[in-house]
Parts: structure tokens; C-alpha cells; sequence
């Protein structure tokens, strides 16, 4: 389209040229002087003209020059009875044919040039196109040699076993002699898989930084664009590239992004971009003679969305599944990100890395940045405990609403709420301590219950599920036992609760009525809920819809039962936390053992009331 434009451009401006010179040359044949017929007539019988130099018969204009030189012009209105009178005086008619040209022939004569010209703009334009597609397609990928990144593994904490993995290919790539004397031959391919955050990317930069090889990065995204077929060459460029330069490590992350299955939406006749790429990398990935040396690492958060042909050995020959770190990890990880942060002597990490189950690597660095942050805004010199626990809260609740307006009776609701959470989870068996309490609004929540596992937990007895349920039904049940209503705070609870106790009888077989059976699978796998797949019965859907029925309401009567019976406890706690908005376990403890205290003392009173009844003698 630009070319074009510029052709037309290049057009008006010929023809408006062409228009303008042909004025010009008129405009300077006019400039001679005229004279009158009269005058002409006199000069003519005088014998004063030598010669005619043009007589335009239609016009009746004569162009004439004098004995002197001088050159004039005339009108005569009768042209043809002009010449007899010529002939008598033995004047020199000299007739010329001079072609007038108009705009319009000049501007026909030349399309045969435009044609030429149109055609040579037209082929530099193309070459052009095809020069800035090919340098698009080749420069994507970021070249890293020894010594340009700082990240090695020691910067990479929590997850061991993918260390182990990948030293060994590092070791491969600097003495393969050593592998190759027993036969062994080098990993075509290794895919990091997990949840984001967990140090995929990480993990693929400390290997650029301890192999001394060339490293090639590229995301997944940047193969497939806007031009057909760029995904393709992109992949043969990058790959002829890295067997020029091998040995050399190869990494593409979110490899997803081009490697998804050849079916659905990906198909369209063989021409789909993306199908072209996924074809062009399987073929590369084949192309790999087993001296080449050269390894390709992907990442993905979904490897259940991979082409199965991309996942076969002989292409990626392992799979590291790299999951969030267990409380060991969390605390190797947050000592690694901690060695630049100024902290207090009295900093517990082993208290904080019991404190985030389920964080990631991210999520961790977040934590201690956040905290180093708050320490920062209350203009301390050091990081301290309590930084780190308002940075826990920062990351899971939200941002504290201060400015939130909440009236009196509100409040008392809320200080019911969470105190019913708390008592029901201290008097449930097989749960994890309470951690904290607080009415202080953050995110979307007005308050909120913590809860700290002593330990790391990978799998869930059918009693601690129980449990949770039943913890989940205390806030409903404190706010009608001691306030008679019932309120919209109990929404994520009750959604909570009914999940746990759907996924109790439809997936883990944990009902007599239903039996062993899983009548439910998540579908997704790493990238947070997906939609299940559900396979029963109408008259299955009835009897999974009692049983969790009778669950929610067995779990709200024993959370009841408690609250009856703690009914003191449940009153002087939620007054406390009215005065204080926030109690950790301490005063939780100090708040139970003045109750049992307050309870003994009655209850001695009680007996000291009794009359003595002596026995008749």
C-alpha cells in the first residue's frame, strides 16, 4: 500500500512538470513584440521584412523578422489572401512543423517510464520487507557466555533434587569424556514443570551461569507472530546457530505457548502457524546427533497442555517436576534472600518459613522484600519479626483498609465471628494451632482467623477434614448463638466448607453411602482451579448432594456443641478483641487459662455453698 501511494505521488508530480513546461515554453514564444496590420502592411510594401518565419492558419498569428533582425508579430484575420502579397514582394516563407505538445500526450508518452519505475520501487520495497523479516525471525533469542550472568546455584535454594539434574548436565557439557568412557549418552532435553514461582527460570540462568558453554534464551511466545512462517525459521535459525556454537544449552521458556497440542484450535489444514513451528522444533529436536552437544531446556506451568510428540523420549528425556518447597526449603530460601537485608539479632527464619506453607520461591523473595519495605516506612535501621509478620499478612489478605468506616454492632459481629472460628479450632482434634486472630479488615476480608501447621502436611486424614469443616461452620454458629442472626460473613466459609466436604464424597471415597469411589478429577493441572470432570448418575447427584448435606450439618451441631460449652470463653475472648483488634496465641492462652481459672473458683464456690449433711447416728 505504501508503494502505492508513492507510485501516484511520483505520477501527479511528472504530469504537473510536464504542465508547467509547456506553459513556460508558450509563455516565451508570446513574449515577442506585436505589431499592428497596418503597421505590417507598411513594413511589407516598404520592403521592410526579409523573411515569414510562421503563419498559423487557424489562429491568423504570422511570425515575422525585419532587415534589422527584429523579430514581431501580427494578426491577420485573412490568411490566405496574405501569401499572394508575400509572393509579389519575393519574401522568404519559411514554414516549419513544430509538434504541440499537450499536458495530456506528454503525460501518455511517459507511462511506459512510470510502468518501469512502479516496478523497480515495487521490487526494492519487496527485498526490503523480506531483509527485515528474516533479521525479525533471527534476532529474538538473548546469547549469555561465561561470565555474563551473575545467578549460579548457589543463588538457588528448596529445591535439590533439579540441582542435582542439572549439575550433571553441566558436568556432561565440561568433561564429556568422563560419561562418554562408559557409553553414556547426553540428555537430548530436560522440561522443568510446576506451579509459577516455583524457580524455573531461576533454576535456567544458574545453569548459564555455571556452564562455561553459550546459553540461547527465548521465550515460547516470541516464535509464533504476526508473519506466517517466521515461527518456523525462527526455530531453524536458532538451532543452526547453537550447533555452530556447540557445545551450548538452549532455553525456551513457557514452552507451552508453542508446543501445545496439534488439535482443536491449533488445527487448520496443516497451514496453522503454530502447528508449523511445533513441526519445525520436533524436527530440529530430531535433527540432534548424539555428538552435537547440544541440551534444550523448557519451562511450562502447563505440561498437561504439551503435544504429546514433544514430550517422547528421545526429545525431552526429563521431566523435573519443581513443586513449592516444604518448610526445609522455605527456610533455605528465605536465608537466600535475606543475605543483603540488615536484620535484628532476635529474627526467628525457622518461625517464619513455618509460618508460609505452601509460599513459592517467588512469593518468598516477595515476603522479604515487602518486609524490608515496612521496615523502610517506620524508619527502622533493622528487619525485624513483626516486619516479616505484617508482611505475611500483606501477601495473603491484601492491604490493611484503614480508612474502612464499620459501626459498633458491626464490629461486634466480627469480634463473635473469628472468636468462633478460634475456640472451635482449639477444641477440634487434628487441627493446626491458632496463630492469630484479627478484626482488622484487609482485602476483601473483615477479619480473619491464622492457623499455623506444625509441620508440613501431604496428605489429609478424613478426621483433620472434618475438622477444618467444622471449624469453617464456628463462625455461623457463634453469630447465632450469642447474637440470634445469622449474616453474609459466613459466605466464604460456607463455600469453603461445602468444597471440602463435595470433594470428601465425590474424589477421596470418604463415605459409607457413595463408598470408595471418585466420581471427580480436576481436569487442569499447576495453574490454579480448573473445571472438574464430573461422570454419575442423576440419582448419584442426589445421593452425594444428601451426604454432604448430613456432612455440613453433623460438623455445624459438633461446632455448636462447643461454643455451648465454651460460651465464656467465646464472650471474654470476642471482648477482647474488640479493646485489642489482634491477638496472637499468647493472649489467646492467657485469655483461656483466666477462663478455666474464673470456672475452678466458681465451681469451688459452688461446693462451698452445699449443706454439710450429717448421717443420723
Amino acid at each position: 500500500m505504501a508503494v502505492f501511494f508513492r507510485t501516484v505521488l511520483v505520477l501527479i508530480v511528472v504530469f504537473i512538470l510536464s504542465s508547467t513546461k509547456s506553459v513556460q515554453v508558450n509563455a516565451i514564444e508570446n513574449n515577442q513584440p506585436s505589431l499592428s496590420y497596418k503597421e505590417f502592411l507598411d513594413k511589407l510594401n516598404n520592403d521592410d521584412l526579409v523573411e515569414i518565419t510562421e503563419i498559423q492558419m487557424k489562429g491568423g498569428t504570422v511570425y515575422l523578422t525585419d532587415k534589422s533582425g527584429n523579430k514581431f508579430t501580427t494578426f491577420s484575420s485573412d490568411v490566405p489572401g496574405l501569401l499572394p502579397k508575400l509572393i509579389e514582394k519575393n519574401i522568404v516563407l519559411q514554414v516549419k512543423t513544430k509538434p504541440t505538445f499537450t499536458p495530456h500526450q506528454i503525460f501518455f508518452q511517459l507511462v511506459p517510464l512510470l510502468l518501469i519505475l512502479f516496478a523497480w520501487l515495487t521490487f526494492r520495497n519487496l527485498r526490503k520487507h523480506k531483509k527485515k523479516k528474516n533479521e525479525f525471525a533471527s534476532k529474538k533469542a538473548i546469547k549469555f557466555q561465561k561470565g555474563e550472568t551473575s545467578v549460579t546455584f548457589r543463588d538457588v535454594a528448596g529445591i535439590p533434587e533439579a540441582k542435582e539434574e542439572l549439575r550433571e548436565i553441566v558436568d556432561f557439557l565440561r568433561k564429556p569424556e568422563k560419561f562418554s568412557a562408559l557409553g553414556a549418552v547426553i540428555p537430548k532435553g530436560i522440561l522443568f514443570q510446576g506451579p509459577p514461582g516455583t524457580g524455573k527460570t531461576l533454576l535456567a540462568r544458574a545453569v548459564a551461569g555455571e556452564a562455561g558453554v553459550p546459553f540461547y534464551i527465548i521465550s515460547g511466545s516470541d516464535f509464533v507472530e504476526m508473519f506466517v512462517g517466521v515461527g518456523a525459521s525462527r526455530v531453524r535459525d536458532l538451532f543452526s546457530e547453537a550447533k555452530k556454537n556447540a557445545p551450548c544449552i538452549i532455553f525456551i521458556d513457557e514452552i507451552d505457548a508453542v508446543g501445545g497440542h496439534r488439535g482443536g484450535e491449533l488445527a487448520s489444514g496443516g497451514q496453522d502457524e503454530r502447528g508449523q513451528t511445533l513441526n519445525a522444533l520436533l524436527v530440529e529436536m530430531d535433527g540432534f546427533n548424539s555428538d552435537a552437544a547440544v541440551i534444550l531446556l523448557g519451562a511450562t506451568n502447563r505440561p498437561d497442555f504439551l503435544d504429546p510428540a514433544l514430550l517422547r523420549s528421545g526429545r525431552f528425556d526429563r521431566q523435573i517436576n519443581i513443586l513449592p518447597p516444604d518448610v526445609k526449603g522455605r527456610l533455605k530460601i528465605l536465608l537466600v534472600h535475606t543475605r543483603k537485608i540488615k536484620m535484628e539479632n532476635n529474627v526467628e527464619m525457622e518461625e517464619i518459613a513455618r509460618s508460609t506453607p505452601g509460599f513459592t520461591g517467588a512469593e518468598l523473595a516477595a515476603l522479604v522484600n515487602e518486609a524490608a519495605i515496612i521496615a523502610v516506612r517506620n524508619r527502622k535501621k533493622a528487619v525485624g519479626t513483626n516486619d516479616f509478620e505484617m508482611a505475611i499478612d500483606r501477601i495473603l489478605l491484601g492491604i490493611e483498609r484503614k480508612g474502612m468506616i464499620i459501626t459498633d454492632k458491626d464490629r461486634k459481629t466480627m469480634a463473635i465471628h473469628e472468636a468462633g472460628h478460634a475456640i472451635v479450632a482449639m477444641f477440634v482434634p487434628e487441627t493446626d494451632p491458632v496463630s492469630k486472630i484479627s478484626i482488622i479488615p484487609r482485602g476483601r476480608a473483615l477479619g480473619h482467623t491464622l492457623q499455623l501447621p506444625t509441620s508440613d502436611r501431604h496428605s489429609y486424614s478424613k478426621e483433620f477434614l472434618l475438622g477444618k469443616v467444622t471449624i469453617f461452620m464456628g463462625g455461623r454458629g457463634a453469630e447465632e448463638l450469642c447474637l440470634h442472626q445469622q449474616t453474609t460473613g459466613a459466605e466464604d466459609d460456607l463455600h469453603q466448607a461445602v468444597e471440602i466436604a463435595n470433594n470428601m464424597v465425590c474424589r477421596w471415597g470418604m463415605n459409607q453411602v457413595i463408598g470408595a469411589v471418585s466420581y471427580s478429577h480436576d481436569s487442569g493441572r499447576y495453574l490454579g482451579e480448573q473445571n472438574s470432570t464430573d461422570v454419575f448418575s442423576e440419582e448419584t447427584a442426589r445421593k452425594i448432594d444428601g451426604e454432604v448435606k448430613k456432612i455440613i450439618d453433623e460438623c455445624y451441631n459438633e461446632a455448636t456443641k462447643i461454643l455451648k460449652r465454651e460460651e465464656d470463653f467465646l464472650l471474654h475472648l470476642a471482648e477482647m478483641l474488640l479493646v485489642n483488634e489482634t491477638l496472637d496465641s499468647e493472649e489467646i492462652d492467657i485469655i483461656h487459662t483466666c477462663i478455666k481459672k474464673k470456672r475452678r473458683e466458681k465451681k469451688n464456690e459452688e461446693r462451698s455453698k452445699q449443706p454439710v449433711i450429717i448421717g443420723e447416728l
